[in-house]
């Protein structure tokens, strides 16, 4: 991807922060911080995949970027026009370039209607007449997505999980949009259907140009598919790097702590000792983040620098961008210092503390790469 090349997806200091109300009168009491401060650029054609646990704020954000959600603050820009606050009216044109694949494919599905008239919905609701007429264009879609034509008069019910993302692709393509995002979309499905499914998506990237910004808990499922990925916790991104750099030199803890998880499917090293990093603790509240870093609580590496500064998203190498004061793999690597009165120098990890971690090998980063099914 060529760094002069314009964005077709901008975020800016994006948040999104649920209130809390209680008591008669309904007055806040506080805020569930799901998406707290978050930059990224998508570029045309290019893949981002989005990772981390649960509760971190990826589907809010995959919701935020396409208007579903109104954010609290920050700017979305798509194309180089702001978006961020468009209402019902402004925002339909833009509906025919962002469309959404979600996660559950029971869920999305409107179990009264046909899969013809799931399919052709997009077209009715956008006014927009395809050559051929709207039945040919429906089965067309269909046998795009791996699906049998004839079975346009056929209820969702009918129809596996994996045919049912199929028709949730299908429609999500109609109009041909620049820009998808996909939540999930394979999480609710069989192992042995994700890596169709998984294909699929890569197939139809090749054929019509799309843009995917990719959420995920698979880390597998997005080494295939990504070209870059970004690594959120608590509602921020703490690490944004291409494929290559993220998997065999993860510079924040918490990826290369997610990286060791990733079960490796070698008979020959089953006995050999285990390289997992075990976070102690559990994730923070989004309602009430610990100041500093916020992975602070769970991190060996943590002095008194991560519970008073937050660290910026910043450069660290070429494509790389980490939020850490004290990085992973960073020899030779200068930490630009946003600590006047702390000296923080890179050394190797203290014994004896919890959640140390073995000495880990690139190796250790996942199964698949791009072009290898993952899953099964």
């Amino acid at each position: 991807m060529s760094d002069t090349m314009e964005p077709l997806l901008k975020v800016t200091g994006l948040k999104k922060h649920f209130p809390i109300r209680k008591g008669l009168l309904q007055r806040q009491t506080g805020a569930v911080k799901a998406v707290d401060g978050i930059d990224f650029e998508v570029l045309p054609g290019e893949t981002l995949g989005v990772v981390g646990e649960s509760g971190c704020g990826k589907s809010t954000m995959g919701r935020l970027i396409t208007r579903l959600l109104e954010p609290t603050a920050g700017t979305v820009e798509f194309q180089g026009t702001d978006i961020s606050h468009l209402g019902i009216a402004g925002m339909r044109p833009m509906r025919r370039d962002i469309q959404m694949i979600f996660q559950d494919p029971y869920g999305s599905l409107n179990p009264r209607h046909t899969v013809g008239t799931i399919v052709s919905a997009p077209f009715k609701l956008q006014g927009v007449e395809p050559e051929g007429g709207l039945k040919k264009e429906v089965q067309r879609l269909l046998g795009l997505v791996g699906l049998n034509p004839e079975h346009y008069n056929r209820y969702p019910h009918e129809f596996s999980g994996g045919q049912r993302q199929r028709i949730g692709i299908a429609r999500a393509l109609a109009l041909k949009p620049k820009l998808v995002v996909a939540d999930e979309p394979v999480s609710a499905l069989d192992v042995s259907i994700q890596a169709q499914v998984v294909n699929l998506l890569d197939d139809l990237q090749q054929e019509l140009g799309l843009t995917y910004v990719i959420i995920a808990h698979d880390l597998s499922v997005i080494r295939h598919v990504s070209d870059r990925i970004a690594v959120m916790y608590l509602g921020k991104i703490v690490e944004l790097a291409d494929r290559k750099s993220l998997y065999e030199s993860p510079m924040h803890p918490y990826t290369r702590a997610l990286m060791s998880a990733v079960p490796i499917p070698d008979p020959r090293r089953r006995g050999a000792k285990s390289e997992r990093i075990l976070l102690t603790g559990d994730v923070p509240s989004p309602i009430a983040p610990p100041p500093g870093c916020r992975f602070h609580t769970r991190c060996w590496k943590a002095t008194e620098v991560c519970r008073t500064q937050e660290p910026p998203l910043v450069e660290l190498r070429p494509g790389q961008r980490v939020a850490c004061h004290h990085p992973e793999n960073a020899e030779g690597v200068t930490v630009p210092a946003a600590r006047e009165s702390v000296d923080v120098t890179i050394t190797k990890k203290p014994e004896g503390k919890p959640g140390q971690p073995q000495a880990a090998e690139p190796e250790a980063a996942g199964p698949a790469a791009k072009g290898d099914a993952p899953g099964a």
